[in-house]
């Protein structure tokens, strides 16, 4: 498939929030553990617009895998690989994957695996400021919607059209929330 046609089959649209997401998190967390439990992983965590509170967001549950920096990542994204994640970026020092991306579509349940070594975690502050600040929250989630409308079939653009958002509101967290992680 050419991008575009992926861009086709997988649409950027945004729900209301939807509390089955943290329950969805918890699964895939437990699995992860059992699939990585012949690595060290320093820590798991959920990320992105559905660990925020009360704002619209892809219905795709995020997640955070923190490894230590001597973990050897490249195995780990095979054992995931194996188990039927997909990976969609492998970039030195980050690896991508997903699971829930069908020749029909999108599952009923859809993750993205973000491997990284430990303390390259910018989504961690940036999810608890919007958590910590609702009207922060609501101001990406109204940017969220504009671009979803302009970008429906080009994640990329989507994606770095609220590039300046993150940066600024993260850089914020760090201010205040020091080295909280």
């Amino acid at each position: 498939m050419t991008l575009e046609e992926l861009w086709e089959l997988f649409p950027i649209f945004l729900v209301e929030h939807n509390d089955h997401w943290k329950d969805d998190y918890k699964e895939i967390e437990i699995c992860l553990h059992d699939l990585l439990k012949d690595f060290p992983v320093h820590r798991i965590s959920h990320i992105g617009s559905t660990a925020i509170q009360g704002i619209r967001a892809k219905n795709i549950v995020d997640v955070l895998i923190e490894i230590p920096a001597s973990s050897d990542m490249k195995a780990m994204a095979v054992i995931l690989e194996q188990n039927g994640f997909t990976i969609m970026s492998a970039e030195e020092p980050r690896i991508s994957l997903n699971k829930g991306y069908t020749v029909n579509g999108f599952a009923d349940k859809v993750y993205h695996i973000h491997l990284r070594y430990a303390g390259d975690n910018d989504e961690l502050y940036f999810r608890d400021y919007l958590n910590d600040h609702p009207e922060v929250a609501k101001e990406y989630e109204t940017l969220k919607l504009r671009l979803a409308e302009q970008y429906e079939h080009n994640r990329d653009a989507y994606t770095d059209a609220k590039t300046d958002f993150i940066s600024k509101y993260t850089a914020e967290a760090r201010k205040e929330y020091g080295n909280r992680y």
